[in-house]
C-alpha cells in the first residue's frame, strides 16, 4: 500500500491498493483508506441509500461479514476515476454464496474524500439473480 498522511490526496493507485486489499480480505489494509468518521453505504438494505454503516469499527465489521459469507469475494475489472474530493470505482464483484450459488454483477463505488482518506462509500451493484451451483 502507498504511504497516505492527513494532507497527501487519494490517488489512483490509493484505489489500486485498496481494491487488493479487498481481495486479500485484509481489514487492515482496507481500512487504513477510511477515515474515522467514515459512511458507508451498502448496497442492499431497507433505507433509500441502503444499509449505512458509521464508522471504523461499523464499517471493518460489514466488510468481515461479506468476507465470512462468500468466502471468495471479489472485485476484478476494476478502473478508477479520482477528482480532487470524489472518487469512483467500476468493478465486477464475485462470490459464492453459502447455498453454492455464485454472484457475478458489475458494479461502483462513489467516494468522498477528506485529506486522502475516504469519509463517504456508496456502493452501487447490477440486481442480477444467483448462478445455479454447477
Amino acid at each position: 500500500m502507498s504511504t497516505m498522511t492527513a494532507t497527501t490526496p487519494l490517488t489512483v493507485q490509493d484505489l489500486n491498493d485498496l481494491f487488493d486489499a479487498f481481495n486479500r480480505h485484509d481489514i487492515d489494509a482496507v481500512m487504513a483508506h477510511f477515515a474515522d468518521d467514515a459512511v458507508f453505504d451498502a448496497v442492499g438494505g431497507p433505507e433509500v441509500h441502503g444499509t449505512r454503516f458509521k464508522g471504523r469499527a461499523a464499517i471493518a465489521e460489514a466488510f468481515e461479514n461479506v468476507w465470512k459469507t462468500m468466502r471468495d469475494a471479489r472485485w476484478d475489472h476494476r478502473d478508477h476515476l479520482v477528482h480532487s474530493d470524489r472518487a469512483v470505482s467500476e468493478w465486477t464483484f464475485s462470490g459464492t454464496n453459502p447455498d453454492g450459488t455464485r454472484i457475478e454483477a458489475q458494479g461502483a463505488d462513489i467516494f468522498r474524500l477528506r485529506h486522502g482518506l475516504i469519509v463517504h462509500k456508496q456502493a452501487f451493484r447490477k440486481q442480477r439473480p444467483p448462478v445455479a451451483k454447477s
